[in-house]
């Protein structure tokens, strides 16, 4: 999955490294509020709620078929972080990319939010730090000291936001984690890739699959012959009870393994790494799988 960005990077560097597009004060300047780029449309859903109509939020990859390991900016992506105030990438190695765009065009004053710093993960941890509900609550606190920090006297307007935020359209986000996690905590579970890991840590389930293989898979490497005689196996003798498997990246072995999870009877359900469809915000999203993710574990537990 992660490959050498080609020309159109450089391309995309040259551009903004000629400051092409709005400088940061510049953009301040056009009444449409902070200018504010999210790598992933997933953080920037997010950024979008907490900010208001006090900030204008361009997500680069929006479209589910796009992996962002590999995604190649294009010139208006260059343009768009040219005249981003404040940029939110998700570090860990996961769009590597952004920062090459962001280093091409540095402005004084730019605020960058990488949540794997701001969360403590370096490069070669999990990077899906979007599907950890406590990370995604340090990462709405971090964007909230940003805006304020960018824009002080829209202090209270931004406390505000993110007030009604938690309580109203993130509450049923929170509420499913909370049921999910009282009435299953510790069923055993199985997952394609290493994006389940966080939410199944947060929900306590017991996740069965080597992680070496959940990184494999999400890492695009081959995983190894043990570890698949491992998965086929948790399968065969149903030691799962649920599998969970990211519908955006359905390799020919999670392919395998997820038919032959069907025909064992074992419940089968699906995540995706961005936001499905594009225009959902994140805690619909994320609140759509919860809620399959519990019927599954209803159906296979009866409980």
């Amino acid at each position: 999955m992660h490959k050498v960005l080609a020309g159109s990077l450089l391309a995309a560097l040259a551009l903004a490294g000629a400051g092409i597009g709005l400088s940061p004060v510049d953009a301040a300047t056009t009444g449409t509020g902070l200018q504010v780029v999210a790598a992933e449309n997933f953080w920037g859903s997010i950024a979008s709620q907490l900010g208001g109509d006090r900030v204008h939020v361009t997500s680069v990859i929006t479209s589910p078929a796009t992996d962002p390991h590999a995604y190649e900016p294009t010139a208006v992506d260059a343009r768009t972080m040219a005249g981003a105030q404040m940029a939110i990438v998700n570090g860990i190695g996961y769009d590597p990319w952004a920062n090459k765009l962001i280093a091409a065009n540095p402005v004084p004053g730019r605020v960058v939010l990488s949540v794997g710093d701001l969360v403590g993960i370096k490069p070669g941890g999990n990077p899906h730090r979007w599907y950890s509900p406590t990370d995604v609550q340090k990462v709405i606190a971090q964007i909230v000291r940003d805006y304020t920090r960018l824009d002080p006297k829209d202090t209270r307007y931004f406390k505000q936001q993110a007030a009604h935020f938690q309580s109203g359209p993130l509450a049923q986000y929170k509420r499913l984690i909370a049921t999910i996690k009282r009435k299953y905590h510790g069923v055993p579970v199985g997952a394609s890739e290493s994006i389940f890991a966080p939410l199944a840590q947060a929900l306590g389930l017991k996740l069965l699959t080597p992680a070496s293989f959940l990184k494999a898979i999400s890492e695009g490497t081959e995983p190894t012959a043990a570890d698949k005689t491992t998965v086929d196996g948790q399968i065969a003798r149903k030691q799962i009870k649920v599998w969970v498997f990211n519908s955006q990246n359905s390799t020919p072995d999670v392919a395998r393994i997820t038919d032959a999870a069907r025909k064992k009877g074992i419940r089968v359900t699906t995540i995706t790494e961005t936001l499905t469809p594009p225009s959902a915000s994140f805690q619909a999203w994320q609140s759509r799988q919860l809620e399959a993710l519990a019927r599954a574990l209803a159906g296979a537990t009866g409980r």
